[in-house]
């Protein structure tokens, strides 16, 4: 799957940075970066259809995005951060049932896989609401590896995470792009950037500009 945006200018009302151009397809990671406030949300909400684009156009494998369609649900997975569970349900319950629905194979046994992988074997029983921050972050994490999927989308994934934590995220996003997966995310972090990225798209209030991961990363930490 190849998602592409050209002269894209994103926005409420008004842009929020420059037209942005690039394309993620299989096996690239691109990395959004730039200060709050640059935009980076937006482009990725956009992309996604969730958004309407103030010019220009995002194109999802040549079409345009539409988040009702059934194709695009199937074959996007995405956490833009918003804590949106099962009302009820356990950490253990909302991921099965989020890979259940989504036609993945064997839910129970790929749940326990990622509450493991994500620290959370030890409340799985756990509501949402007696989860900590961090680990309700890690749940929304989760949910978006129970999903199957060609392309990944995810808003600042380090976000409320520990350093261990963090390193455990960008290289899941390496193995994904190593799998074939197109990933795209928007990101803080330089150690997630230079491991996880292919290339970086970099928002600013002087313009935006794509470069390496390297680099990508020494302007992350330069913010």
């Amino acid at each position: 799957m190849r998602l592409e945006a050209t002269d894209l200018v994103v926005g409420y009302a008004f842009p929020v940075c420059p037209p942005v151009t690039f394309s993620v397809g299989p096996g690239e990671a691109l990395a959004v970066v730039g200060v709050n406030g640059t935009g980076k949300s937006t482009v990725l909400r956009t992309v996604l259809g969730m958004l309407p684009a103030l010019g220009g156009e995002a194109r999802i494998d040549g079409r345009a995005p539409d988040p009702r369609s059934a194709r695009q649900r199937a074959a996007i997975s995405h956490d833009l951060g918003d804590e949106v569970f099962f009302p009820g349900l356990s950490a253990a319950e909302h991921l099965e049932l989020t890979a259940l629905g989504h036609g993945g194979d064997s839910p129970g046994e790929l749940a326990g896989e990622l509450l493991t992988e994500f620290g959370l074997a030890e409340r799985s029983r756990a509501v949402p609401s007696a989860l900590s921050s961090g680990q309700r972050r890690r749940l929304l994490l989760a949910a978006a590896f129970a999903r199957p999927r060609e392309l990944l989308v995810l808003d600042e994934p380090e976000s409320r995470l520990d350093t261990g934590a963090r390193h455990r995220v960008a290289d899941r996003l390496a193995d994904e792009r190593e799998a074939g997966r197109a990933v795209l995310f928007a990101s803080h972090d330089p150690a997630t950037v230079q491991l996880a990225a292919t290339s970086v798209l970099v928002l600013s209030d002087d313009g935006v500009r794509i470069t390496d991961a390297e680099d990508g990363a020494d302007l992350v930490a330069g913010l």
